[in-house]
């Protein structure tokens, strides 16, 4: 993976599998086994998932006894937050003109 966080993140963002996982751990704290459930997959091939995540600081794993609860952190997603809201402006000009354009079809349609 790349040597920046921001990249790091949206390689780990870029799985399926890896946003479906981190959308249960929004929920809470879950096993590896918890979290291979809703996936056709094997224990060791959700591990390769979750394994990346961390290195993403997406998810940390600690010690409870005899299982490793799989938590979020979602610290790294606002560092991608903050750099997509950097287009917000772009879309709320664009947004803003396709708005001013269909009010002028509209009332063109509407003199005639």
């Amino acid at each position: 993976m790349a040597d920046d966080p921001l990249s790091t993140t949206f390689a780990a963002l870029a799985d399926p599998t890896r946003r479906a996982i981190l959308a249960r751990l929004a929920e809470g704290a879950a096993t590896v086994k918890e979290l291979s459930e809703p996936f056709a997959m094997s224990g060791p091939a959700v591990s390769k998932h979750l394994r990346v995540l961390e290195r993403a600081g997406l998810i940390t794993r600690g010690r409870d006894a005899q299982w490793r609860p799989c938590t979020l952190d979602a610290t790294p997603l606002r560092e991608v937050t903050e750099w997509a809201d950097g287009f917000r402006r772009f879309w709320d000009d664009s947004h803003r003109r396709l708005d001013a354009y269909l009010e002028r079809m509209k009332e063109q349609e509407d003199d005639h």
